[in-house]
């Protein structure tokens, strides 16, 4: 069981299409009533993916990862459990008898509720798989390395063609070990 008073993450049902306003309202009842040092963050977990329209266009489109549910960081207690039910458009936590049940480490990382630092040691060249995100599944060298917004630019083959897409460190995980040649457009 959680230690008391360590603020840990919890999931909030909504009904559909509230999740925005949800997350407002929390905000609005953390500033009313000086819940900062109960309150830490509400989040609404979103990922980017490709979206091809009726024009043959492709666009990127946020989307949310899990709709109709708000995960809130809190130190439980009656009187917040009371809150945050009332707001509207909550229906209640997710957990035995609508008690919340707090997340567990890896649903945290998994759901990407917090900021992890990767400790990575990529380098150019490096060839790597892409594991989550729009781009789930493919393989791609490394040209460029940002440690500071913990992004790599990866020529990836999309659609026939050889392109550089931009991902995150968490992202990606190392094939292999020797830095191949980054491959250079064969001209036909």
């Amino acid at each position: 069981m959680a230690v008391e008073n360590e603020p840990q993450w919890y999931i909030l049902h909504t009904y559909s299409g509230y999740e925005a306003m949800v997350k407002e309202s929390l905000f609005r009842l953390i500033e009313n009533n000086n819940l900062s040092d109960q309150i830490f963050d509400v989040k609404i977990p979103t990922e980017q993916t490709i979206e091809e329209k009726a024009n043959g266009k492709k666009k990127v489109v946020e989307r949310k990862l899990l709709p109709c549910y708000v995960f809130i960081k809190m130190i439980y207690s009656n009187q917040l459990w009371y809150l945050v039910t009332n707001t509207r458009g909550v229906t209640g936590f997710v957990g035995p008898q609508g008690r919340p049940k707090p997340m567990k480490e890896d649903e945290i990382r998994k759901m990407r509720l917090e900021e992890y630092v990767v400790d990575a040691d990529f380098k150019k060249g490096d060839r790597v798989s892409i594991d989550s995100g729009p781009l789930e599944g493919f393989i791609g060298v490394i040209r460029d390395l940002n440690d500071e917004s913990q992004r790599a630019k990866v020529a990836i083959t999309m659609f026939g063609r050889e392109q550089d897409v931009e991902v995150e460190y968490i992202q990606m995980t190392r094939i292999s070990e020797t830095a191949v040649e980054i491959p250079k457009e064969d001209e036909e």
